[in-house]
């Protein structure tokens, strides 16, 4: 049976094991899994912010597309006036008064000679000019001496084909150095390689690829007051170089040859207006804004964005410079808007500029240079802290699995061995029964098979065996009268009565019944009585409790030189105790305990010296339970021992 223990005891641990290393497993697993997870919610943050950026600047791309040409110039005439109206109207462009039109920063138009003007030009000229109007004009002077000072000489040999050719062919401006040239939407920096945290996402809608080309038909009238009212306006020494630009163009001085080409022309104007694309220009900045100063931009240059107008052979480049701080506010305010519990941001310009501390890096390619936009965790380590919390709890759980087992595996041995020492008393107490019931069997067979057969001729020596017969049935049957008690405690089914009487009565007359068996071992019976009132008690119970300590006291004090045994009852009020005291060896303190139990015996059964079942003291124990009432040894002097058993008064 502990071959078994041990193997199942070996199963269980091992089982028990190996959960322990799945669980870590697990735990290692779900902490993947988390990151995983998490890095999944920085991707897909980016994701919702591109796409945010993109409408928006889809939006704002597609209203500066459909912007019409003439909003660029500081006047213009409407197209709504009346055909061969002589004084026709000429408005402010709608977009004077400010610099900023959203992400626009400093609207232009370079004219076919390379002259530049916009809708602020006049400002100064207004008769109410206020103190903003002049640090307008002052501002609108800058802008346009940095499209002169920058964008200009940068743009040598990059625009369009048919706008290179018409612009550079007037005599404005000369062809560039081949060193000179810059790429549009290039950038001189490349992209530097991405770590496995950072993606790419690109915003194309800068670049104006899913833009059409817008073509349509202006009454000629309108066009040509445009461009007298804008020239009128123009500078003196501008206004100078393009009506001679316009007398080239004619042919010579000789105005009757221009009119005649006039007059050849149709009454409408085709007009067409390409989409926007962006040049980036390194070098100095002159804007007249701070927040567009070069050392702020995040593109390293400024980035203007430029589109061709043609109506028919006269070529306009009209653009704006990216007012890239607008452009940082978006982009900011769609992350503020999407980030997540526990997510923080922040902008970097350039790939390079990957922020080490970040979690995830989303870099914004604008196909003319990049900006990075570092998510990263308010709280680094809140995963590290969920794991340990996992583990903490899955730790606690196996120790407590742990301590369960061990418990249960202790219990398991401990209900084993208690079974096994259990068999072997039972195999203790068939062995011990057995020869209580041989015993007093053989010497009643033995004495009625001498009267049987008239061997004994002693009347004396007849009525002995007689004597004899009858202790011997006496005694056979307290023993069976023990086993059937024991086996009806034990099934629950033994029954009690319970009735008033005299217990000393009772005492007397058990006492008077085992006289005889204590003289035939050589003890004598003296008994105590203490006055005592009536009580409830059942009978038969007290009769065997007095019984088997009388016997256990004939048994184990068998050796003693004082042979007498004191049976004396008495009363404390609560209990009525009832003592049994010989003078024997005692009872060693270790076993008080365990000689109540059932089928404990002090010595094997092979090597005992003493008859018995085990079962007396344990009857004695039941009994006085059964009375609500215990039981207890004391030490007797000087030697001996006292089994006092307390009833429960009832009344």
């Amino acid at each position: 049976m502990y071959k078994r223990l041990i193997i199942l005891s070996v199963i269980i641990l091992a089982a028990l094991c190996g959960l322990t290393w799945m669980g870590y497993h697990s735990i290692r697993i779900r902490a993947q899994g988390l990151q995983g997870a998490r890095l999944g919610e920085f991707a897909a943050v980016a994701e919702q912010i591109r796409q945010d950026v993109t409408r928006k600047l889809d939006e704002f791309m597609q209203t500066e597309q459909n912007r019409p040409y003439t909003d660029y110039q500081y006047y213009y005439v409407p197209e709504n006036v009346a055909p061969g109206q002589q004084q026709m109207p000429v408005l402010r462009s709608p977009l004077a008064g400010r610099l900023e039109q959203g992400l626009a920063y400093g609207n232009f138009q370079i004219e076919p000679d390379g002259g530049v003007i916009t809708p602020n030009d006049n400002v100064d000229q207004r008769q109410d000019l206020a103190e903003s109007d002049k640090d307008l004009y002052a501002k609108a002077g800058l802008n346009r001496k940095n499209i002169e000072d920058n964008l200009l000489p940068a743009m040598r040999g990059t625009v369009p084909g048919s706008l290179k050719m018409n612009l550079y062919s007037q005599g404005g401006i000369a062809p560039p150095a081949e060193s000179e040239t810059v790429q549009p939407g290039r950038l001189s920096k490349e992209t530097s390689q991405k770590s496995k945290s950072s993606q790419n996402y690109p915003i194309e809608s800068l670049q104006s690829k899913d833009l059409k080309t817008q073509v349509y038909r202006q009454r000629r009238e309108v066009f040509e007051q445009n461009v007298l009212s804008n020239t009128a306006a123009q500078p003196q020494q501008q206004q100078a170089q393009q009506t001679e630009a316009q007398i080239e163009q004619a042919g010579g001085p000789d105005r009757q040859q221009a009119a005649s080409i006039n007059e050849s022309q149709t009454e409408t104007v085709q007009v067409r207006i390409e989409p926007f694309f962006p040049v980036v220009v390194p070098g100095g900045q002159t804007s007249g804004d701070p927040a567009l100063q070069q050392a702020e931009s995040i593109f390293g240059g400024q980035v203007f964005l430029l589109r061709h107008v043609q109506i028919e052979d006269r070529h306009l480049l009209q653009g704006f410079q990216l007012n890239e701080t607008k452009l940082v506010e978006q982009i900011e305010e769609s992350a503020s808007r999407f980030m997540r519990e526990g997510m923080s941001f922040e902008l970097s310009p350039g790939a390079n500029t990957r922020d080490p501390q970040g979690t995830y890096a989303a870099i914004l390619n604008f196909g003319f240079g990049d900006l990075v936009l570092n998510l990263k965790e308010i709280d680094p380590g809140w995963i590290g802290k969920e794991i340990r919390h996992l583990r903490i709890w899955y730790f606690s759980i196996i120790a407590i699995v742990l301590l369960a087992v061990t418990l249960g595996l202790a219990s398991l041995w401990r209900n084993a061995t208690a079974q096994i020492r259990l068999t072997q008393k039972k195999d203790d107490f068939i062995s011990a029964v057995s020869h209580e019931l041989r015993t007093p069997l053989t010497s009643i067979r033995m004495y009625s098979e001498m009267l049987e057969k008239n061997w004994v001729k002693s009347q004396d020596k007849a009525a002995e065996y007689y004597t004899n017969m009858r202790q011997e049935s006496e005694r056979l049957s307290r023993l069976i009268e023990n086993v059937l008690d024991f086996s009806r405690i034990q099934r629950g089914r033994k029954k009690y009565a319970f009735n008033a009487g005299d217990i000393n009565k009772s005492v007397a007359d058990v006492v008077e019944m085992m006289r005889p068996y204590a003289l035939l071992k050589g003890f004598s019976i003296r008994t105590e009585p203490a006055p005592i009132e009536q009580a409830t008690f059942d009978a038969d119970a007290v009769t065997q409790i007095i019984v088997n300590l009388l016997d256990n006291a004939i048994k184990y004090a068998r050796g003693a030189e004082d042979k007498t045994i004191i049976v004396r009852t008495k009363t404390d009020g609560k209990f009525t105790l009832i003592e049994v005291e010989d003078h024997g060896p005692g009872i060693p303190h270790r076993q008080r305990n365990k000689i109540f139990g059932q089928f404990y015996r002090p010595a094997a059964e092979a090597t005992r010296e003493t008859t018995g079942t085990g079962l007396g003291l344990a009857l004695v124990k039941k009994f006085a339970e059964a009375h609500n009432g215990f039981v207890e040894i004391i030490s007797a002097k000087p030697t001996g021992a006292i089994f006092r058993v307390a009833l429960a008064t009832q009344t």
